[in-house]
């Protein structure tokens, strides 16, 4: 958006430049005009030694060939086929998915970009400070601008190299980007940094209806480090983070979210007897307040709701929807119905909300489907 803004400026100031060069020109075009007529008239009447107007004309002549110039050197500029982005060029986009999409930020909602500005404010009044940096980090994500907010936690660990939250917040963005490999680094580093001290509620950056924190700071380090290897397709490691991020909390939505990978995980690996074992915890009167989508989901898996019941192609694009979806979608595949689960896979990547954790994860199980080239 910034990078917009800036492209609008520098267009604006170049057609000003333009115009002030083509009042210049039109000032004098009359007396073009006038000097022409009697440069010929002279040349028949007189000799040239003696003509009054050649030098006059030429400068006339040099300032027009100029403005043709600077128009078609920037008109040209504008209009030219794009090239190859290197390493030195600005990105303007966020990502290339795992099937070859590019991704791009969507315009984020006017309310979030008042609270953006507002963090960014109380951020540059004291960019030393580390909550400062890690909620001005925090809402430029909310943006939609995750290779932005991982500069700033990059920044930010430049100053605190070994702050566990920085960590975690840039690797949950290397997710985002699809970056994996960097997302485990970082979130295994972080784990490492976090045995031995004390877990704290984390505050929420988009607080729920009822505006009750429900994750930990351990827990989200182990839930994203959990997700950066299933995604990788290493489902041990998965399964060993996501058990370490069951024990960090015994909140009903901290027990949903973490069940409902580790029993996909089980499934996944052959293992149906742990899988369920997992799911004996979870009955509907869970007083669940923000992760509905894992509740409903591992309710299917009990069987207390049925595939088709929670399944709704044309339901909306969000990070619960595509959660829920997915769920389906990873029910019928290690259930046998390999097609199936690839339809909605696909139905899910279709959508726009290519930052939820749903959509990252059918786009992985897609591009391991391919046929090897």
């Amino acid at each position: 958006m910034v990078l917009r803004l800036f492209k609008a400026r520098t267009f604006f100031q170049n057609h000003v430049i333009f115009f002030l060069l083509y009042m210049v020109f039109f000032v004098h075009i009359v007396d073009f005009l006038v000097i022409i007529f009697r440069f010929i008239l002279n040349s028949v009447l007189s000799d040239s030694n003696t003509n009054p107007y050649p030098t006059k004309m030429k400068h006339l002549l040099l300032l027009f060939s100029l403005s043709l110039a600077f128009y078609s050197c920037n008109n040209t500029a504008e209009k030219q086929p794009s090239t190859p982005v290197t390493e030195d060029d600005e990105i303007t986009y966020e990502a290339i998915g795992k099937l070859g999409d590019t991704l791009y930020a969507a315009e984020p909602s006017e309310e979030i970009l008042e609270k953006y500005l507002e963090k960014q404010r109380i951020y540059e009044e004291a960019p030393d400070d580390l909550e400062n940096l890690i909620w001005y980090g925090r809402f430029t994500a909310y943006l939609g601008n995750y290779r932005d907010a991982i500069e700033i936690y990059t920044n930010g660990l430049n100053k605190f190299p070994d702050e566990s939250r920085l960590l975690r917040h840039r690797g949950h963005r290397y997710i985002s980007v699809r970056e994996f490999d960097k997302a485990i680094a970082d979130l295994s580093k972080a784990a490492e940094l976090i045995k031995d001290r004390e877990n704290k509620t984390e505050p929420d950056g988009m607080p729920n209806a009822m505006n009750v924190p429900v994750s930990t700071m351990h827990g989200n380090i182990y839930y994203h480090l959990g997700l950066a290897h299933y995604l990788n397709n290493n489902m041990q490691a998965a399964l060993d983070a996501y058990k370490m991020c069951l024990e960090t909390s015994s909140s009903p939505d901290n027990v949903v979210s973490a069940t409902h990978w580790i029993y996909m995980i089980n499934r996944r690996m052959g293992r149906i007897d742990t899988a369920e074992k997992y799911l004996a915890p979870i009955d509907k009167e869970m007083e669940v307040i923000e992760n509905d989508a894992y509740h409903k989901a591992c309710l299917m898996y009990k069987g207390e709701l049925k595939p088709e019941d929670l399944y709704d192609p044309n339901s909306e694009d969000s990070a619960s929807g595509s959660a829920l979806k997915y769920a389906v979608g990873n029910w019928h595949y290690y259930n046998g119905d390999r097609e199936l689960a690839k339809e909605i896979f696909r139905e899910i990547v279709s959508g726009d909300d290519w930052a939820s954790f749903g959509y990252i994860a059918a786009e992985a199980d897609l591009a391991r489907m391919q046929p090897a080239k």
